[in-house]
């Protein structure tokens, strides 16, 4: 999105402040198990953990606490503690927040920068392909969806801030150091 329409921190906040998301939803619950499932499947409860863009209903990190997970919240409007971000990572989760990053190279660059060798980025977006009609996706519809994803960018992603590897199951993209 042209940087001149994106918005402003109080409309986003605004925006963010009206989801009602819920922890005892199953749907919203079944929505973030695939990126909770992987990170299970490659971490260990004791890998500290970080869950990046929580929002105000931290949901993947009460899934991994259920789960007996070591992981902080933070989130730039909710859970903004600044000392989060100056600490390392065995993993971190974001579930449908790089859609939203202004300056996808800094907050990617934050994000590889706090992540241990070894580690891994799990993200979930929504992937645009060619086979989808941009004129009638609905997620280009969310007005703080400024920054869209490709595969071919998520590789691009994966060199730029050398990751070892990037692999892409549908909504759900990891990054592994």
């Amino acid at each position: 999105m042209d940087p001149s329409l994106h918005p402003t921190h109080d409309e986003e906040r605004d925006r963010y402040q009206k989801h009602q998301n819920d922890v005892d939803d199953p749907g919203y619950r079944a929505f973030v198990s695939p990126l909770v499932d992987a990170v299970c499947k490659d971490n260990g409860p004791d890998d500290p953990g970080l869950d990046f863009g929580c929002g105000k209903v931290p949901i993947v990190s009460f899934l991994l606490k259920e789960r007996g997970y070591d992981v902080w919240s933070y989130d730039p409007f909710f859970k903004n503690d600044p000392d989060l971000l100056g600490r390392r990572y065995g993993y971190i989760a974001s579930s449908e927040v790089i859609e939203h990053f202004h300056d996808p190279a800094k907050e990617f660059g934050l994000l590889r920068s706090i992540l241990m060798e070894g580690g891994g980025l799990y993200c979930s977006t929504s992937i645009y392909s060619d086979s989808i009609d941009f004129n009638k996706w609905y997620y280009k519809e969310d007005p703080t969806h400024v920054f869209f994803y490709s595969a071919r960018t998520m590789h691009w992603i994966k060199e730029a801030f050398s990751f070892s590897e990037v692999e892409i199951r549908g909504p759900l993209t990891i990054f592994r150091t």
